[in-house]
């Protein structure tokens, strides 16, 4: 809990992951913020990275006007004592769960926005912020997908024990850390993926979806909307770019024109295009690949015995 009580009610902090090879998506995210944010309030924006170039963080910081502040926080020191808790999970990369030990990492919030990279925000992440959620752990936003395709809604029920129509996705979070740490969910986390060897095809994402079942407030899609046909509840808060077709490779992207004219304002604009410009058909070919076999994987997780559902929600 923060000790300064007028900080407590001004600042919004929001959170990101990033590496350099997605610094250039993070400027543009960050941009969309700041420039549809209410000024009524100040934003720290915490960028959790494991070492960045300095050019890269320098032009990210170019976009600190008055009320906000963006931190680079580089935690590959404070994350070595959480490491060597792990034991052979070699296939996991440290990196995907920088989210679910934020609680630790900053005691001094009680609540944080989490945001991925691949996303423009749209609306007032202050609303976002502002939602009240009681004594849920987290607000999200149900992943459509997940209800709509058979491989994955079985993928939901049979593997991690969770509604397909409940199936969150973790790209846009709002975190009560105040519940996270009373729920103990990093330790419990921690021990799940110590003891268990679960095969998964969104491993943090699945974690934080059974860890925090039935205590997830759910906000409407107008607030992570992946480019899809499926309509838009709401206001059109936040584009996620959250499917494998992406904007900076494909033309055909839904919703994409939001993400260039943020980019056309980007230091990383001509990198960008060059990255479009590179990504050819094979690559195309591989994605497609890809997709395939996520649906076959996730099916094949679903018939298996090793899986929360099966060892654990019958405990």
């Amino acid at each position: 809990m923060l000790h300064n009580d007028s900080i407590t009610k001004n600042e919004i902090p929001v959170f990101f992951t990033t590496d350099d090879n997605y610094i250039p998506y993070l400027d543009i995210a960050v941009s969309s913020l700041i420039e549809n944010a209410s000024k009524e309030y100040c934003y720290r924006l915490v960028v959790l990275n494991t070492g960045l170039k300095e050019e890269n963080i320098q032009k990210v910081k170019e976009r600190e006007i008055p009320g906000f502040k963006i931190d680079f926080v580089d935690i590959s020191e404070r994350l070595k004592s959480i490491r060597s808790r792990f034991k052979n999970v070699y296939h996991f990369s440290i990196v995907t769960y920088y989210r679910l030990f934020i609680a630790s990492l900053f005691p001094e919030y009680d609540k944080i926005a989490y945001l991925d990279c691949d996303l423009v925000v749209l609306g007032d992440i202050s609303e976002f912020y502002h939602t009240e959620l009681g004594s849920n752990i987290m607000g999200a936003v149900p992943d459509p997908f997940v209800s709509v395709t058979k491989e994955f809604s079985l993928y939901a029920k049979n593997a991690i024990c969770v509604e397909p129509e409940n199936y969150i996705n973790a790209g846009v979070l709002l975190l009560n850390l105040d519940e996270f740490r009373k729920n103990d969910i990093e330790n419990k986390f921690v021990s799940l993926i110590s003891e268990y060897d679960f095969d998964l095809v969104d491993p943090d994402q699945a974690y934080l979806n059974y860890l925090c079942r039935e205590k997830i407030h759910f906000f409407k899609n107008g607030w992570n909307k992946i480019p899809s046909p499926l309509p838009c509840e709401g206001k059109k808060n936040i584009v996620h770019y959250a499917l494998y077709k992406k904007p900076w490779q494909y033309d055909d992207v839904a919703d994409g024109e939001y993400f260039w004219h943020y980019a056309k304002k980007s230091p990383f604009y001509e990198l960008i295009c060059q990255r479009k410009s590179n990504f050819s058909e094979a690559d195309r070919a591989d994605n497609d690949a890809t997709g395939t076999l996520i649906l076959e994987h996730a099916l094949k997780i679903s018939m298996s015995e090793n899986t929360f559902s099966k060892k654990l929600c019958n405990k």
